[in-house]
């Protein structure tokens, strides 16, 4: 072990409030608990997580407005909200109707086609017996605490500012439109609509994190530190340590552009995560973010990954090859810039 590297992850995540660091790790020990179940080992005698995993769940990142304090669900509210869903989802599977009217103009069509390739996310977020009403866990409020003007300090915020926008050029569209890289690799590991897997691989050396959208490949290195500062990488660069049954990943070096619509960010973001195995079928999955230009106070998530199903796998992403509305989106602005002179 480099205790050097452990030193300093430690006290990144350090930084999260106390009362949170003892709710997770009561949350870990409780989930060990339930039963009589031990953590299967590697061949190097690692806490065994590999194997394809599942992240979604329908719980929001952030609380819902005006369920202010309100942490958790009650069974029965729980219950309810997951009759709802279902129900929603049902009624974006069903045909469209042939004969509807088109949409004004101007006007956004959602999930009419999308609910055709869009996971089915029906299920709260249970975890230490209580169904959660946010995945953030250790604000009160369950939201995110973002500075003055925080949403619009990252690299996207900067050039609408200075009058660009986001037709003007691919570098200006965020990186998913551009099949760059994916939410659900990326660290943090954000709940997305569809092909939200990943796959867990583990070396002596390394632990590599394989999405299904974008095809991502996340390389963590073990027991060492990280690159020089000026080298930004795509989905920041990841080193990490095992602590007892749990991989501990620190992040950062990230490239400003990795800013999204779930998680703002500005080139100063760090991400700490821990993965915990807890039954053969899910893993105890927590993250904390900071980033002194976007957020008040280091802001920490949590929830399960589940084991998909036996014969379910990953499946290629094919984005680059069929990002047509890239095409679409320059060729309309160019030929709205023709029509308007």
């Amino acid at each position: 072990m480099n205790i050097l590297l452990k030193q300093f992850i430690q006290s990144k995540f350090s930084k999260v409030s106390c009362a949170y660091t003892v709710s997770c790790l009561l949350t870990a020990s409780l989930f060990a608990a339930e039963s009589e179940w031990e953590v299967p080992k590697t061949e190097h005698a690692y806490p065994d997580l590999q194997g394809a995993w599942s992240n979604w769940n329908a719980t929001p990142v952030q609380r819902p407005a005006g369920l202010d304090s309100k942490r958790a669900y009650t069974e029965e509210e729980a219950l309810a909200q997951e009759s709802k869903l279902r129900e929603v989802s049902q009624q974006n599977y069903l045909p469209s109707d042939p004969n509807r009217t088109a949409p004004p103009i101007g006007a956004i069509s959602l999930f009419l086609a999308e609910a055709l390739y869009s996971d089915s996310r029906t299920n709260l977020a249970f975890i230490n017996g209580e169904y959660r009403t946010s995945l953030i866990v250790n604000l009160s409020n369950g939201r995110f605490p973002f500075t003055e003007n925080g949403r619009s300090k990252d690299i996207y915020g900067k050039w609408r500012a200075q009058g660009l926008n986001p037709w003007d050029g691919p570098e200006f569209l965020m990186i998913g439109e551009r099949c760059i890289t994916g939410n659900g690799t990326m660290p943090p590991m954000a709940i997305i609509h569809y092909n939200s897997n990943i796959q867990i691989v583990q070396t002596s050396d390394y632990v590599v994190i394989i999405g299904e959208m974008v095809n991502d490949a996340r390389i963590i290195r073990l027991d060492s530190v990280h690159q020089a500062p000026n080298m930004k990488k795509w989905m920041g660069d990841s080193i990490g340590y095992y602590e007892g049954d749990t991989l501990v990943v620190h992040t950062q070096n990230y490239r400003p552009e990795q800013s999204n619509m779930r998680f703002v960010s500005s080139e100063l973001l760090q991400v700490t995560e821990r993965f915990t195995p807890v039954s053969d079928d899910k893993i105890f999955y927590t993250f904390t973010v900071e980033d002194p230009v976007i957020y008040t106070e280091p802001v920490t998530f949590e929830f399960p990954l589940n084991r998909l199903q036996v014969g379910g796998r990953l499946y290629e992403f094919a984005c680059h090859e069929g990002n047509y509305s890239m095409v679409g989106i320059l060729a309309g602005a160019r030929r709205q810039e023709a029509d308007n002179n």
